[in-house]
């Protein structure tokens, strides 16, 4: 395992935040969550794999939709309790189709 993943700060459940930005535009494209595993397989792969909470089980994005996100760069924050992962999205990152999971406007100044 990487040295740096061992810095990393997960919560009791093993988890960490990734935030997901697209790489050329940086627009936020969803967030999802980590564990050692998942991180492991995402370095291997060079595409993004998650802890899915509801299922408990890994998932590779776009493993059944087909829109891969190719990772290019990652990041973790300050306090190495949050990560940020810059990718190459293939299709749509939200499971609506829509291009980012952030898409509902709920206050402008």
């Amino acid at each position: 395992m990487s040295d740096w993943i061992k810095e990393l700060k997960f919560d009791e459940k093993g988890l960490i935040p990734a935030i997901i930005q697209d790489y050329k535009t940086n627009q936020v494209l969803m967030l999802a969550y980590m564990n050692k595993e998942s991180l492991k397989k995402t370095l291997e792969l060079k595409k993004t794999c998650f802890w899915s909470r509801s299922r408990k089980k890994l998932w590779v994005k776009g493993e059944t939709s087909g829109n891969f996100q190719f990772v290019k760069e990652i990041y973790y924050d300050c306090d190495k309790d949050a990560l940020l992962i810059k990718v190459e999205q293939v299709g749509p990152a939200c499971h609506t189709k829509n291009k980012s999971c952030f898409f509902t406007k709920v206050y402008e100044a």
